[in-house]
């Protein structure tokens, strides 16, 4: 076993029962605390701004060219991945990472320790043509069959039978998460967009809040938030608050979380469609500054002609044809703090993405999905 192995728990046990308990019945325990899911946010604004101003030529060019960066998943994962099929579709890993270190220190909550973990895991399919999208979020407790992988680094991890998902990146990083999805869907995925605290907190005081609409009270101390129900134009920090609580409303799990992120991104969405940002160059400059500072890539979109230009692909795709759904789960028997793949009903979403169809309402129907609601609209 290697050295690096050694730090995580489900690496030690391959079984991947190491620290599972059974729960007291009653009430649902609510889980730890997570972070932002609003990454795929991130993405869509640095689609608008890249395209629109991001391939300009000179310091500009330049400077937004060394923020951006990247980890070669292609040579990480080598040749041992589900068939590349050409039908005009695309496959995006987004993630959210949870480092503990720089200016993520604070949001985090937590002490400098070296770590890193992915509470955010969202799979974007755009279908042919490139007019709509379907995202699927994977809960992050989801007991998964992690694959051996290895990291980019040249590092090599064992398999676990039953791991955490999120434990893939934290165990082996970005290429671990990547080869854990396409382990799952039997999906290649064509690229990897990564986000973290700070860049998505910033990125929505630099475009001037978000307005949003709540049809409840939301206080939860462990994020911060505390808004009455009603109209309200979020900052960064309360944006932040909003996408990582699970104490403020529906029954404290993260299936009902992702309820409420998915209503942000698409609350975002709107606004980013309305703002007139692009009638300044300094406040375009500004976004297009913050958008590529925020993000890790693959390889592939390294640059930002590369990434520009497969922005341009994602532009036209606003709130009203983008499809978003949770991963089909259900809650573990053995332990109501985790989710269990529903095996039968995610195959018809992976099967429907990988034939470029829309995910069937049957596909998601009877399955956990939390009790968040209709807590939160986009507009105020």
């Amino acid at each position: 076993m290697s050295a690096e192995s050694t730090l995580d728990p489900a690496a030690q046990d391959p079984s991947g029962t190491a620290g599972r308990h059974r729960a007291p019945r009653g009430r649902r325990r609510r889980p730890r605390e997570g972070h932002s899911r609003a990454a795929l946010a991130v993405l869509w604004t640095a689609a608008g701004v890249l395209v629109l101003g991001g391939t300009g030529v000179g310091y500009l060019y330049f400077k937004l060219n060394g923020n951006i960066k990247s980890v070669d998943i292609n040579h990480a994962l080598g040749t041992d991945r589900p068939l590349d099929v050409d039908n005009g579709s695309q496959d995006i890993l987004v993630l959210g990472s949870d480092t503990r270190s720089g200016s993520n220190k604070k949001l985090g909550g937590g002490a400098d320790d070296g770590s890193a973990r992915s509470d955010t895991a969202m799979i974007v399919h755009v279908y042919e043509g490139h007019r709509k999208a379907s995202v699927v979020s994977i809960p992050r407790d989801t007991l998964v069959a992690r694959p051996e992988c290895t990291d980019t680094h040249g590092r090599t991890y064992p398999a676990a039978r039953l791991a955490m998902f999120n434990s893939a990146y934290s165990t082996g990083g970005a290429a671990c998460a990547v080869k854990t999805v396409e382990s799952m869907t039997g999906i290649r995925m064509d690229h990897y967009i990564e986000v973290d605290f700070a860049g998505f907190e910033k990125l929505i005081n630099v475009l001037g809040g978000v307005d949003i609409t709540t049809t409840k009270d939301i206080k939860d101390p462990d994020s911060h938030l505390n808004l009455k129900a009603g109209e309200h134009t979020l900052t960064g920090k309360q944006a932040l608050g909003l996408v990582r609580t699970r104490h403020g409303v529906g029954d404290g799990s993260d299936l009902g979380r992702i309820q409420l992120q998915q209503a942000f991104v698409k609350a975002l969405l709107e606004q980013v469609k309305e703002v007139g940002v692009f009638s300044s160059p300094k406040k375009l400059y500004d976004l297009a500054d913050t958008a590529t500072d925020a993000v890790t890539t693959d390889s592939d979109l390294d640059t930002v002609k590369d990434l520009a230009s497969f922005a341009g692909g994602l532009k036209g795709i606003g709130a009203k044809n983008m499809t978003m759904v949770t991963m089909p789960v259900q809650y573990d028997p053995a332990d109501p703090n985790r989710v269990l793949v529903d095996e039968a009903k995610s195959q018809r979403v992976w099967a429907a993405l990988k034939a470029d169809r829309p995910i069937p309402k049957s596909a998601t129907k009877g399955t956990a999905t939390g009790t968040a609601g209709d807590v939160v609209s986009a507009g105020n």
